[in-house]
């Protein structure tokens, strides 16, 4: 099964010095039928202007991570931070764990800044915070899906939970297939050009749900820039979920 969400039923909120879109329910936007997709529970597309900072601010029991879309990410936070700067391509993932506070932030004080956050529950509660963090080139991800993030560490940076992240830059033309397994989902989402998923058009700001079939395929019609998670549709969540610290 496959559903389109096109950019322009992404909620849009723009706080002056910030820009986002909020793919399910976030903060005070509630979304009942985009409340969170298996173990993702939230996907923001985030623009920082110049030197603008997050400030500090707690969750807990969540995987915070990040991928920088444009320009240079900085990070803080109240367990061994700062991190950084980290430049486009690059993907961090914070454990909040037993709970910590955190901040993002633009690098750069003349150019802006665009990060991918996503947060996926993890499978054990209460894990000590910390954070890892990558850089990967365009190279390293043009003309195939690349993946940055999963359980394994190693070569890629580890997240508490049987999830994955993949990114990709296709030329013109080239196609890539990411095959899912029996319940698991992948939600992909076209950060810049043209392209289509499983042969349906999709531009700038378009994404995907994809469940109960064998993978999905990725054809770009035009120079274009994607990232995909997979996850697990049925888990036992574990703590409470990027709830305040106490």
């Amino acid at each position: 099964m496959l559903r389109i969400r096109r950019n322009s039923e992404i909620h849009d909120v723009d706080g002056g010095w910030f820009r986002a879109r909020w793919h399910f329910s976030f903060d005070d936007y509630r979304d009942p039928e985009n409340d969170s997709f298996g173990a993702m529970r939230v996907f923001n597309d985030d623009r920082l202007i110049p030197g603008a900072v997050w400030p500090l601010h707690p969750h807990r029991d969540v995987e915070g991570l990040t991928y920088v879309a444009e320009g240079t990410f900085g990070h803080q936070d109240n367990v061994g931070g700062p991190f950084g700067p980290l430049p486009a391509g690059s993907v961090q993932r914070m454990t909040l764990g037993s709970g910590a506070l955190h901040s993002e932030l633009n690098a750069s004080e003349t150019e802006p800044m665009r990060f991918i956050q996503i947060w996926i529950l993890p499978d054990t509660p209460s894990l000590p915070p910390g954070v890892e963090q990558r850089v990967f080139t365009r190279q390293d991800r043009t003309n195939r899906l690349l993946r940055v993030i999963g359980p394994e560490g190693g070569d890629v940076v580890k997240v508490h939970q049987d999830a994955s992240v993949h990114v990709a830059f296709l030329e013109t033309d080239v196609e890539v297939v990411h095959p899912i397994a029996h319940g698991r989902g992948a939600y992909a989402y076209l950060i810049g050009g043209r392209a289509t998923f499983d042969g349906e058009p999709v531009a700038t700001g378009d994404a995907v749900k994809v469940t109960e079939q064998a993978g999905l395929r990725i054809r770009a019609t035009h120079p274009s820039e994607l990232i995909l998670v997979d996850v697990p549709m049925e888990f036992r969540p574990v703590g409470v979920w990027a709830g305040p610290v106490e």
